[in-house]
């Protein structure tokens, strides 16, 4: 078994966790890139996880409060899955991984940070992206600042706005 080890996001595990919902608040703000959101569908919108485990790490939710997928109605899931599939494009063409891992954890005990708002995730992967730092030193490197992360795949969110705008359109 291969273990995607993760110590770096035990900052976000033992803060304080903010009040209200991050997915309900963030959207509501007039800030995008400060709060790393980098697009915006109908029911749904696109955000980097801010404590990622690889560079790339996207977040897809939806603007209605709902804990599980079996609450979404079928436009928001529809939406979420063409932004799933656009999200993929996206960061093959600028991020270029080798693969990904892509889901929902759904309640506390399946690893939900977040569990009153459901999103999923979307997170690049490359051979070889669990390497020694971790294991010997507790710790992993994401080689590149977020901010830089961010204005890559804003510069190509035509890759996005395309994909949607033909699939949602059938």
């Amino acid at each position: 078994m291969k273990i995607l080890w993760a110590p770096w996001r035990i900052k976000y595990i033992l803060q304080e966790k903010p009040k209200g919902c991050i997915f309900c608040e963030k959207p509501k703000e007039n800030r995008d890139e400060e709060n790393l959101i980098l697009y915006r569908a109908k029911y749904n919108f696109v955000i980097m996880n801010l404590y990622p485990y690889n560079n790339g790490h996207l977040m897809i939710a939806p603007y209605r409060h709902v804990s599980t997928i079996e609450l979404l109605n079928a436009d928001e899931l529809g939406e979420m899955m063409v932004l799933a599939k656009a999200c993929l494009t996206l960061l093959r063409e600028v991020m270029k991984p080798d693969g990904f891992n892509i889901g929902f954890n759904i309640g506390r005990v399946a690893g939900a940070g977040i569990e009153e708002h459901v999103h999923m995730h979307i997170v690049p992967r490359w051979n070889g992206d669990t390497n020694f730092m971790p294991v010997i030193g507790d710790v992993k490197v994401i080689p590149e600042a977020l901010s830089d992360t961010y204005r890559k795949l804003r510069a190509r969110i035509d890759i996005i706005e395309r994909i949607l705008s033909k699939e949602l359109k059938k």
